[in-house]
């Protein structure tokens, strides 16, 4: 479609290819698991993610007791970047019942349509493709597997131009934080760390740590931010048990990946998940998210 509001953008990765043009695409099909190609994102995009993503929201939302945490009035127009499976903007539809909710994303994650809902597809590589100040709520959550770090400082400022003044921009992401970590835990995610190294992805925690910087750098004002520690296992009750199943879901997700990219046995490789989920009962292990929000003048 012809792009109508800005010229598109084209952010750099680490190799200083725009990403659509990095020759380290994941296969089409990694054993069961159908997997996004010609793009950064580095984790599978099926039913099981859409399972996966839901999982994670009920974490979230239950940990946060709401889904979001900017001080909104009666927003009328809300949008959500990468919004996944879009459980995330079917609630704001029913908590916000006068707002037109929009969710954004490579493709769409489950085929409902609650009213006042419309889903839009594209690559925010590519920028928004929405006009300035359109929106009283710009969401966007977990996409740290999905953008390169070089991209973050402009795909924020991408974030606040289609936010109206008086609107809120809010941020949630993950990084390295996860302690305390045992030996499989460590291997597992500098693993994943490799992976998301090839790609140009955040490998150390930069994205989550510098959440309020990005908001402050688009122009954005009475930025807040804030930790997220969340329990990892059992030991942790209900939310414990979910967020596990969410990483242990994760990780499965990129198994043939493993052993294709690392050489990886499968039985080391199940080993490897079995002993980490082990390491954080035993430990009492915490994963920690960070957000921030700010307000456009």
């Amino acid at each position: 479609m012809p792009w109508p509001f800005k010229s598109r953008k084209r952010f750099s990765t680490a190799s200083g290819q725009s990403p659509q043009d990095e020759r380290v695409a994941l296969p089409a099909m990694a054993g069961n698991r159908r997997f996004m190609q010609n793009v950064p994102y580095m984790l599978p995009k099926d039913l099981g993610e859409i399972n996966r993503l839901d999982f994670q929201h009920y974490v979230l939302r239950a940990t946060l007791k709401g889904n979001f945490l900017a001080p909104l009035q009666n927003p009328t127009s809300i949008l959500d970047v990468g919004c996944g499976s879009g459980q995330w903007c079917y609630e704001m539809c029913a908590q916000f019942p006068s707002a037109q909710v929009t969710g954004f994303d490579l493709e769409a994650g489950k085929t409902e349509n609650p009213p006042h809902y419309r889903f839009v597809a594209g690559n925010v590589l590519d920028g928004l493709p929405f006009p300035d100040a359109s929106f009283d709520y710009v969401h966007q959550r977990l996409l740290v597997t999905a953008l390169p770090l070089t991209a973050w400082t402009v795909e924020v400022k991408e974030l606040a131009r289609v936010t109206r003044p008086g609107g809120w921009v809010e941020l949630v992401e993950g990084g390295s934080e996860i302690a305390p970590a045992g030996p499989s835990t460590q291997r597992l995610f500098e693993l994943m760390s490799q992976l998301a190294a090839i790609r140009g992805l955040d490998t150390s925690g930069v994205v989550a740590r510098s959440l309020d910087d990005y908001l402050y750098q688009a122009g954005l004002q009475a930025v807040e931010k804030g930790i997220i520690d969340i329990p990892l296992g059992q030991w942790g009750g209900r939310i414990g048990g979910l967020m596990s199943t969410n990483f242990r879901t994760t990780f499965t997700s990129v198994r043939d990946v493993f052993q294709a990219r690392f050489r990886l046995p499968a039985e080391e490789f199940d080993h490897l998940v079995a002993a980490m989920q082990q390491e954080w009962e035993q430990h009492h292990t915490i994963y920690r998210f960070r957000y921030a929000y700010g307000q456009k003048s």
